[in-house]
């Protein structure tokens, strides 16, 4: 019979918040602690991708939360399909021995399509009439029914909170309890809210350890009570930031990227651009169509405040990020700073969804999301609360409470780069004390997993 092995990707987790969390640290006061050098780019898609693949991005050609497809012309982010991820996954390798070997995945990326025996991850309501409502998709479909509804707005934007991944982890004890999986991965995304918001050194992180330490506590007891190992990861740490860069307005001013207009909005043009970024967090990759422009680009993005390196293919390779998929550049912020997708040069020229927090129509990431417009807060939730309204009666309504400028420049957390130091770097934690490291890379994670779950290490 196989040791059940429960995988919590605690995101955010550092010693300094770990500091915060005597529950968690007891459940593991047995095994070990390492710290995780992550891969560049330290965000979520990328490493997850690297944990269970054991590749860099070069490799498995996740190369950020989200790239220009070249083949549609389009920047996407947030995407859920599992065939965008190559490379062996961890549980492939184990089924070569044990056939049958069983998989939840519980709101880990990419889990739509994926190769496992039981998924849950997030999945609005798109209706027809423009409202987003709450709801997961699920494999079996009939595990959606033995959850309550999915907390969304909990989950992403100014109303991020504890309640997502309270729902996730009592997600994960029903199924471990219900379905009995050999390999359980969890998703626990709390610490990832006040972090960006407030900045790693304030007050209301430690305040949001705490709480998600106590949030963890059923979960690592049902792990417990099944005789499972249990191992806590990090994808990365988030540090200290204080100042935004716009790289897309410069572009745009130096004549590089070009927009096109429809109801006195501007929108990217991908199609026109000579040069344009797509920001993500404290990288972005930098997509030049005309080769003869890289250098120029290149001398431009270099001399742009916050800026902290320009990688050309050489440096792309020296990173892991030579795939496809990557810009022509890549941009690598200042410690202190991270990159803005904005590229109008006039508020009253951005499109409307700039205002609202709409992950899948930005070409590139935006943390203000997290924030009622700090530039006048008040009537931002004042407009939440008649949408609401509106919402309930079923009529159309505008979630616009997200700030543009003001929103980016109160952002107080970012990640994205190699940690600077090791109270701020990526943690992983083991019930099990044989494989015990200092020190483990990101792409040593899947060994690891290998050897905990019995497989070939």
């Amino acid at each position: 019979m196989n040791k059940p092995l429960v995988v919590l990707n605690v995101v955010g987790l550092t010693p300094r918040l770990l500091a915060h969390m005597p529950r968690l640290r007891a459940a593991f006061s047995g095994g070990f602690t390492a710290r995780l050098d992550p891969v560049v780019p330290a965000v979520t898609c990328s490493v997850q991708a690297t944990f269970l693949t054991g590749e860099t991005p070069a490799g498995h050609g996740i190369v950020g939360n989200g790239w220009y497809f070249r083949d549609l012309g389009e920047v996407l982010l947030w995407r859920q399909s599992h065939a965008l991820v190559e490379g062996e996954r961890v549980w492939d390798a184990l089924r070569r021995e044990r056939p049958g070997y069983s998989v939840a995945n519980i709101c880990w990326w990419y889990a739509m399509g994926a190769d496992v025996d039981w998924t849950i991850t997030p999945r609005p309501i798109y209706r027809a009439d423009g409202r987003k409502e709450p709801d997961c998709y699920t494999v079996p479909p009939e595990l959606h029914d033995e959850l309550p509804t999915f907390p969304l707005f909990s989950y992403w934007g100014p109303g991020a909170g504890i309640a997502s991944s309270a729902w996730i982890a009592a997600a994960a004890v029903h199924v471990m309890a219900t379905r009995n999986p050999d390999l359980t991965l969890v998703y626990v995304p709390h610490l990832d809210y006040d972090l960006q918001r407030f900045g790693p050194s304030a007050p209301q992180a430690a305040a949001a350890a705490a709480e998600l330490d106590a949030t963890l506590g059923p979960l690592l007891d049902a792990a417990a009570a099944r005789g499972a190992t249990v191992v806590a990861l990090s994808e990365y740490g988030i540090t200290d930031v204080s100042r935004p860069v716009h790289v897309n307005r410069a572009l745009r001013a130096a004549g590089l990227l070009t927009v096109h207009t429809q109801d006195g909005m501007e929108y990217l043009d991908p199609f026109t651009s000579r040069a344009f970024a797509v920001a993500d967090h404290q990288i972005a990759h930098v997509y030049v169509r005309d080769p003869a422009d890289v250098a120029a680009v290149a001398k431009l993005c270099a001399e742009l405040p916050g800026v902290g390196q320009v990688l050309d293919e050489s440096g792309k390779a020296g990173q892991g990020l030579d795939h496809a998929r990557s810009g022509e550049l890549v941009l690598l912020a200042e410690p202190d700073s991270w990159f803005t997708y904005y590229y109008w040069l006039d508020d009253a020229r951005a499109p409307d969804f700039a205002t609202h927090v709409e992950i899948h129509r930005k070409p590139g990431y935006d943390p203000a999301e997290l924030l009622f417009d700090p530039a006048g807060p008040g009537a931002a939730k004042g407009r939440a609360a008649k949408a609401l309204v509106r919402k309930k009666l079923g009529m159309r309504y505008r979630m616009n409470v997200v700030g543009l400028d003001a929103g980016a420049d109160a952002i107080r957390g970012s990640h994205g780069l190699l940690p600077p130091g090791a109270d701020d770097a990526p943690v992983l934690l083991c019930t099990d004390p044989d494989p015990a490291v200092d020190r483990i890379l990101a792409t040593d994670v899947k060994s690891l997993l290998l050897r905990l779950a019995g497989g070939a290490p």
